[in-house]
């Protein structure tokens, strides 16, 4: 069994914003959380810092939340933008940088314990993050339900519009996967 992917031009790119690139800003956003562990005392296993019990509890917490809305998203953002890259490379590859730069961003806004904490993630650049979130969503289902229709619509296989069907002099790169089973 072979499973031919055609990857269109640019989307190294996508490898590039929405793979490395999240995995560099975790990183860094990590270490906002130890230099807050250190600054604030709240020491290993405590997730969050307790009310009440450790001393500056809020000014951690937030530090720490902020690195986690990018834990709770970074799986779902690069899988539609992996996906959504098939069709629209480079779409993808911006909100990849928008991501990466709004989270960052998200953490820094959230971390600032002289605003509202309802209002502190957004205030400085958070929202990006938001929106690239959404165009990878848009991406995602673009390609998807354009997939479907291509897969659905029958024929002999051959693909569609003109040339031969193999992917070749329109920009696109093909990749295939092989599966065996044993």
């Amino acid at each position: 069994m072979v499973l031919s992917i055609e990857v269109p031009e640019g989307y190294s790119y996508v490898f590039f914003t929405c793979g490395v690139l999240p995995a560099v800003i975790n990183i860094i956003l990590g270490g906002k959380v130890m230099a807050a562990r250190k600054k604030f005392d709240v020491q290993y296993p405590n997730l969050y810092a307790t009310p009440g019990f450790h001393k500056e509890a809020d000014g951690f917490n937030r530090v720490q939340r902020g690195h986690q809305h990018a834990l709770e998203t970074i799986g779902d953002f690069r899988t539609l933008a992996f996906i959504g890259a098939l069709k629209h490379p480079l779409v993808c590859a911006v909100s990849g940088v928008f991501y990466c730069v709004g989270n960052y961003m998200y953490l820094v806004g959230y971390a600032d314990v002289s605003k509202d904490v309802k209002k502190a993630r957004y205030s400085k650049g958070g929202p990006l993050q938001s929106l690239a979130y959404l165009a990878a969503l848009g991406c995602g289902i673009s390609d998807v339900s354009v997939s479907s229709k291509r897969v659905s619509g029958g024929g002999n296989g051959s693909g569609s519009g003109s040339g031969n069907g193999n992917g070749n002099g329109n920009g696109s790169q093909k990749a295939e996967i092989r599966l065996q089973r044993k």
